[in-house]
């Protein structure tokens, strides 16, 4: 959403303020104000308006209205319908862009790891957040942890007492709420932009969840209001981003699979036994019983409860 735009919206939920006092207050013409509330009342917020001026009614539940109360430095930019919010932050990267959010109602063509379809009907939390964090590639696995405790947190503040398994999935009881997908380009010694998408099954009827191990908050009998689980989601991951030291411990934290006896299938090998640390950037280690070895990726399997 425009800054200017949102500056407008800042101005009547503090009225009711008269168009005229709202233009002077942000040094912009009184034909501008109009059209500005015009298109935010034309994206759903209710702004009536009155011989006092105009006043902030109500917000939308989602969609644009990301932006408005956004305590963290990203242009959301919103779709209804998308291909993929990863493709698009992409482009925009290539454009120069950074400190962008790219979500989405639904996504058509949506993708996790290793290339699988991942299905993102309406009422999911889809989402792309485009940074460029300037530090080295083999530092990227970090912002997967981060987007994995993010999304745990938020989750948690909704009621839902949610865990991470390695690498980029976010469980209830054994079944899959949310997954992160991380993309990037840049050299060895530095990473040129990085894309971190979630795709979160937020009000996502049952009956839409792609398999028997998935989970939605509505599944799990959570009504949120996605507005505040975006937001509050972006905020914790740029909070993570900005203090990078703090991303192990809190992962750690939220783990779900420390502890726990577990099978990486890693393309070439097969690593199977306890899960006992993470280290730095995102490395699971696992004790084989004869000896402990360290997996940098893979796809990883939990073969029995905590």
């Amino acid at each position: 959403m425009q800054e200017t735009r949102i500056r407008v919206l800042e101005g009547v939920e503090q009225g009711p303020v008269s168009g005229p006092a709202l233009a002077d207050q942000l040094d912009i013409s009184r034909a501008a104000v109009w059209k500005h509330v015009e298109a935010l009342r034309e994206a759903g917020f209710e702004i009536p308006g009155s011989d006092d001026g105009y006043k902030l009614g109500s917000v939308p539940e989602f969609g644009p209205a990301v932006a408005f109360g956004l305590e963290a430095p990203f242009d959301v930019i919103y779709h209804d319908s998308i291909d993929s919010t990863n493709r698009r932050a992409r482009e925009l990267a290539a454009e120069g862009r950074s400190n962008v959010a790219v979500v989405a109602d639904e996504q058509t063509g949506g993708r996790g790891r290793l290339d699988r379809t991942w299905v993102s009907p309406s009422g999911g939390v889809w989402l792309s957040a485009l940074v460029r964090p300037g530090v080295p590639a083999a530092h990227a696995p970090l912002y997967t942890l981060a987007a994995a405790v993010a999304t745990t947190r938020a989750v948690r503040e909704a009621g839902i007492e949610a865990g991470i398994k390695w690498p980029n999935d976010v469980l209830v009881d054994g079944r899959k709420l949310a997954g992160i997908l991380t993309e990037m380009e840049g050299e060895a010694d530095r990473v040129t932009w990085l894309v971190v998408g979630v795709g979160l099954n937020a009000d996502v009827d049952p009956a839409a969840l792609p398999a028997a191990d998935a989970t939605s908050l509505s599944a799990e009998g959570v009504n949120v209001d996605r507005r505040v689980l975006t937001q509050r989601l972006l905020e914790e991951f740029h909070t993570l981003h900005e203090s990078r030291e703090t991303i192990l411990p809190a992962w750690r934290e939220y783990a779900d699979t420390l502890g726990r006896s577990v099978r990486v299938e890693t393309g070439d090998r097969t690593v199977e036994g306890e899960a006992t640390d993470i280290e730095f950037p995102g490395t699971l280690r696992i004790d084989t019983g004869d000896g402990v070895e360290a997996v940098a990726a893979g796809d990883c399997e939990h073969l029995r409860p905590a």
